[in-house]
Formats: structure tokens, C-alpha cells, sequence
């Protein structure tokens, strides 16, 4: 059941087929190893001849509980258990990147099982994709451009019980107690707005999946198949269904930041494994309620971002992959079908007139 959640008192991912469009000569090579049972090094290098300032935010990069990399068991996804969330791509301050000269490396490390039910034990396979969008060298203002990539396979055999003691931060049990007051007054209306524009806005774009443009669709999801238009306007359909009610749906909706996610340039997150959403404080201070520009952000299609990340309202939820148009781009046609801004981009794009 789903509901706005009002105080008034004080997930399965996708194992992708990441195989992407590289859009720059010079590009970025990034693999995995293992360090010790279920912590994982990745180690980034710039291929290219300028620096470049990489997003750290929903990246690799990232040191929040964000998807770094697709883990599977005996071909199968093994469920992602951290945050996925969508990121206000203008404003950045400059700990929001990760500076590479031309030929550098940057080693990053991570605990697997912090993310992922490894308890099992066995043999886990993990893979790292995606598009990392970037800026000049002393810039935070984003290029028009992004950087794609696909590490190494990398395969690790896991001690269960050695994993067991990992700590996953957004396990049920560790939801936090004090929450604050919100979806009331101009939140709840802002909140309510965003999911009745939304059922029009998915619906709509639902239509154009099946029957509208071919080549706008291409532009956005890479391919015309007839069975992925009918995958795009099925999960656009059943964001549209979760939309229709405040009272009932597959996920529950909060406005104050009960998990903690909501980090700078953060605007809402979700975590899958429990069909959760968050609409954070910049959501309601820093986006409109529509945008009439193509490729912008705004409260409506953030919403569309979000729950097409919850597996309850359509299995298997989305993922990641790329922000914003540049980053969502540059991906392959499965990528792009499997990433949640693609949506929120496509979305716009049938409202706007892209």
C-alpha cells in the first residue's frame, strides 16, 4: 500500500548489459578488483589529454550507499539494498567532484556487501557501467558531454559469514526515529501537484512509446524495437497507475529525509528494497513544478524518476546509469531502457516538444 506519509509530531537491479556508446575520443578505462572478500577497488583512469573534473554524485565515485556496481549469483541479480536517487545537475560545489589529469588514476574502495545480501557465501560475478558526467579542469558546471564506461568482469568467491557482519545501512532495521514534520502545508500540495501532473505526463509519454515518433524515441532510448517501445510504455503506464492515489500503490511517500540521503544537490531518492521515496529538501526549494525547457528538471518528472526506481511499481526498477541528457545519452539501448533519468528526460521531452 502507498501512501504520502504525514507526521504530526517532531530492491531487484537489473544485472545490466552496459555495453555504451563512447562519444569521446578520449575516454575513461575503469576496473575491478578484489581486496578481501567482499571490499572491491576500482580503479579510474584518464585516457585522455585534459583533465577532467568527474561527478562524484549516484557514481562510482560516490562514498554514499549509491550502485556502484551489478552483482549476480549463478545468473541471477542478486537485489540492491542502498540508494538510488536523482541529482539537481547544476550548483555543484567543487567536493562534488574528483579531479583526473591526463593519464592519472584514482583508486576507490568499497564494500559490496554493504549494498547486497552476499549472507549466502559462494561465488559472486560483479560488473561496473554507466556514463559519468564531468567538468573542465577548475570548473563545476557541466559539459555537454559524458564520459562512458565498462569495466572487467569480476568474479569473487564470498565467506557468508564473514559478510553477515557488514553493516547495510538501509536495512529496515536501521530506518531512523526522528523524523520531522513534513508532507504538510506547501509540501504536501507541492507533493500532491507533482503526482497529478505526473499521471498525465507518464500516461502521455506511455503513448508516445507505443505510437508516437520513432525517431524522437530513438533519440532517448537508442533503438525502435517494437518490444522495448512496449517495455518503455509499460512501465511509464504503471508509474502513472502508482500516481493516480495518495492512499494506495506500491510505495510509500515521505517528505522529510527519514534515512538520511538527502545529501547536497540531492533532490529525491529511493530505496528499492523497500519501495520507498523521499522527496528532499531541494526538491520543494530548487525545482518548479513543470519546466517548459527541454532537457530541465522540475518536481513532476523528478517524481517519474523515482518511482520508476521502485520494483513494486514495475519489476525490475530502473537503475542509475546516466544523469542528466548528456550522461543518459551516451548510453547503449539496454542501458538506456534500464536508467531512470532516460524516463524522466523522455517524459519532458513529449511534454515540452522537444
Amino acid at each position: 500500500m502507498r501512501s504520502i506519509i504525514q507526521f504530526s509530531f517532531a530492491a531487484l537491479a537489473a544485472f545490466t548489459d552496459a555495453t555504451v556508446i563512447h562519444r569521446r575520443d578520449s575516454g575513461l578505462e575503469v576496473s575491478l578488483a578484489s581486496e578481501s572478500n567482499t571490499v572491491i577497488k576500482a580503479t579510474l583512469k584518464n585516457q585522455g589529454t585534459d583533465a577532467l573534473n568527474l561527478l562524484n554524485k549516484g557514481t562510482i565515485l560516490d562514498s554514499a550507499a549509491v550502485e556502484k556496481v551489478s552483482v549476480v549469483s549463478a545468473s541471477v541479480p542478486v537485489a540492491f539494498e542502498g540508494i538510488r536517487f536523482r541529482v539537481l545537475t547544476s550548483n555543484f560545489s567543487e567536493d562534488a567532484f574528483t579531479t583526473l589529469a591526463a593519464g592519472e588514476t584514482k583508486e576507490v574502495t568499497f564494500d559490496v556487501a554493504s549494498t547486497h545480501d552476499l549472507t549466502s557465501g559462494g561465488n559472486y560475478k560483479l560488473i561496473a557501467a554507466g556514463a559519468i558526467p564531468f567538468a573542465k579542469a577548475g570548473s563545476t558546471e557541466l559539459v555537454g558531454d559524458a564520459l562512458a564506461f565498462q569495466s572487467n568482469e569480476l568474479s569473487i568467491d564470498v565467506d557468508g559469514a564473514q559478510a553477515a557482519t557488514v553493516s547495510r545501512p538501509f536495512s529496515r532495521a536501521n530506518k531512523r526515529s526522528d523524523i520531522q514534520s513534513d508532507c504538510t502545508g506547501s509540501r504536501l500540495s507541492a507533493t500532491q501537484s507533482a503526482l497529478r501532473d505526473c499521471v498525465t505526463l507518464a500516461s502521455n509519454a506511455a503513448r508516445a512509446a507505443t505510437s508516437g515518433s520513432a525517431s524522437k524515441f530513438q533519440e532517448y532510448f537508442k533503438t525502435t524495437s517494437s518490444s522495448t517501445r512496449q517495455t518503455v510504455a509499460n512501465r511509464l503506464n504503471a508509474v502513472s497507475r502508482e500516481c493516480s492515489s495518495s492512499t494506495s500503490g506500491a510505495t510509500d511517500y515521505y517528505c522529510s529525509d527519514v534515512y538520511g540521503g538527502c545529501s547536497s544537490n540531492v533532490l529525491a531518492y529511493t530505496l528499492p528494497s523497500q519501495n520507498l521515496v523521499v522527496n528532499c529538501p531541494l526538491y520543494f526549494s530548487d525545482l518548479p513544478h513543470l519546466t517548459s525547457s527541454c532537457h530541465a528538471q522540475d518536481q513532476v518528472t523528478t517524481t517519474i524518476h523515482e518511482f520508476t526506481h521502485a520494483p513494486g511499481v514495475y519489476s525490475p526498477g530502473t537503475q542509475d546509469l546516466g544523469y542528466g541528457y548528456s550522461a543518459a545519452s551516451a548510453l547503449s539501448a539496454n542501458s538506456a531502457l534500464n536508467n531512470a533519468d532516460t524516463y524522466a528526460l523522455y517524459s519532458n521531452a513529449i511534454y515540452v516538444g522537444c
